[in-house]
């Protein structure tokens, strides 16, 4: 059964079109992630989702239930942490956790076992104002308020935003111990290496789903040759891969450059190397690699732009040059 079902969901604000027909389900029990960079439109979504925001068009229904019509049920069996910290600053980490709980019609002491393992890591600095907390702690807390009635369907919108990498790591293990008591979680988050901690995810691009599916299925139908790519000095290696026969397209990814060739170059990598070293670029490595999320993402991030034409080949295939 379906914990949440969206059905050619639009939304626009005056003339800048926020979501174009977005169409979704998720799973009962499942960590599903919506995957995309600010602007996307993954917020505005949410907020229709957890009853905040009316749609333009379209239909969607959360546990069964009708996000308009439903919309007083809807917010009873939910939880849903925002990508702002919204809580109480001036009220104390003990004093937003009960007001939270009676909002619900419910106490900590009654559901202390649903929170027990994430409050346990605030509870010694529950006398301390929300507004003193460090980032990490203030997105513990934020998590205890939208947990403390027992939801069946946790949503949370860029949870990990602002935190350090520690931080992130932990919340996600903490996502996976949620997962397991039974409640269905649905996250966004512009960090492409958060794909992989999902059950499945969907991609989306200017208020479009681009692709959706568990992050393996995506990654399997990367449809070229990838290689990564090192040399000194880097920026300048770009731009001449970039203008290489062959090359479809070409992005920085720390510290090497990830690019993706035509499948009927012959023996792509020795002529990449050749042609690099030909050039004068210094301690040059290449090696074929396995396509991640964030290189699906820009390949299809590309096609959208074109119009769901096929990437083509030299300058023109640069989905983000």
């Amino acid at each position: 059964m379906n914990a949440i079902e969206i059905h050619d969901v639009s939304k626009s604000y005056g003339k800048v079109r926020a979501l174009s027909g977005v169409s979704l389900d998720v799973k009962e029990g499942e960590i599903f992630g919506l995957i995309g960079p600010d602007g996307a439109g993954k917020t505005s979504l949410f907020r229709i989702l957890t009853t905040l925001l009316l749609a333009d068009g379209g239909t969607a229904s959360v546990a069964g239930l009708d996000v308009v019509k439903d919309y007083a049920g809807i917010r009873r069996i939910i939880g849903y942490m925002p990508g702002r910290f919204s809580l109480y600053q001036d009220l104390s980490v003990r004093e937003n956790l009960e007001f939270f709980a009676t909002v619900f019609g419910t106490t900590v002491e009654e559901n202390y076992d649903v929170i027990r393992d994430i409050y346990s890591q605030i509870e010694p600095f529950r006398d301390r104002r929300a507004g003193a907390l460090s980032g990490g702690m203030k997105q513990k807390l934020a998590l205890c308020c939208a947990l403390v009635h027992k939801p069946s369907v946790l949503f949370l919108d860029e949870p990990t935003t602002g935190v350090d990498a520690v931080s992130r790591r932990d919340f996600w293990n903490m996502l996976a111990r949620i997962k397991a008591s039974g409640v269905t979680v649905f996250v966004s988050t512009p960090y492409m290496d958060e794909a992989s901690l999902c059950d499945r995810v969907a991609l989306i691009m200017h208020g479009s789903i681009i692709d959706s599916g568990t992050p393996s299925k995506i990654e399997s139908e990367y449809p070229y040759a990838l290689y990564a790519v090192k040399g000194s000095p880097m920026y300048p290696l770009l731009k001449y891969l970039r203008s290489t026969d062959g090359v479809l397209s070409c992005f920085s990814f720390g510290s090497v450059h990830h690019l993706a060739v035509d499948p009927s170059v012959a023996d792509a990598r020795q002529k990449i190397l050749s042609e690099i070293v030909s050039a004068g670029f210094k301690d040059c490595e290449v090696h074929q690699i396995r396509p991640g999320i964030e290189d699906c993402f820009m390949y299809l991030a590309g096609r959208y732009r074109q119009g769901g034409e096929e990437l083509g080949t030299g300058r023109s295939g640069h989905a983000g040059a």
